[in-house]
């Protein structure tokens, strides 16, 4: 499927697992997505998203502040290392030599992985890009996405900005052309 997304698709989802990461969230939720939406700055969604008044800082702080209130904590995949450790597995001389060998960075554990909504989110962009009769995914169809998951952190993070979901939508329609690769 990832194949599809356009250039700047491919860099906000990519965005969202690096935003995951830099919170310490062992998943990728529809908040990260919403996250790397933002982070693309010059798509379609970013500008729709900017139009709102809803920026990367302040939606990063609200992201943790929702997951807070929902129970979440930023673990860091600390319990995946316990475990592996457990079994006399270090994460952290694997991750140093893997810096070492291939550059800073280069091995990241745990993976996140994504959260049954942010799956449906993502396969919902497909519906969602075939309905505009598009072939290829952009931003703009990563967010109308976002918009039907009700029951993702990212419209929680939206509503702290005061953005009403369907106009949100409609202004996303209104802009949606296709986005360059």
């Amino acid at each position: 499927m990832f194949e599809f997304f356009t250039d700047r698709g491919k860099q906000a989802v990519a965005a969202s697992q690096d935003e995951a990461i830099a919170l310490g969230h062992d998943f990728i939720g529809t908040e990260h997505l919403l996250l790397g939406l933002l982070a693309a700055e010059s798509g379609t969604a970013a500008r729709a998203l900017h139009g709102q008044n809803v920026d990367l800082e302040r939606a990063r702080q609200e992201t943790v502040r929702v997951l807070e209130a929902a129970g979440i904590s930023a673990l860091g995949g600390q319990p995946a290392r316990d475990a592996l450790s457990s079994l006399g597995i270090d994460v952290t001389e694997i991750q140093r030599q893997a810096d070492t060998s291939f550059g800073p960075g280069a091995f990241q554990f745990p993976r996140p992985a994504y959260t049954p909504e942010a799956r449906t989110a993502l396969t919902n962009t497909l519906n969602e890009a075939r309905a505009l009769g598009r072939d290829t995914f952009g931003t703009e169809h990563i967010l109308l996405g976002l918009l039907t998951v009700p029951e993702g952190h990212a419209l929680k993070v939206l509503a702290s900005f005061r953005v009403d979901p369907t106009t949100l939508r409609r202004t996303v329609l209104a802009q949606a052309t296709p986005e360059a690769p």
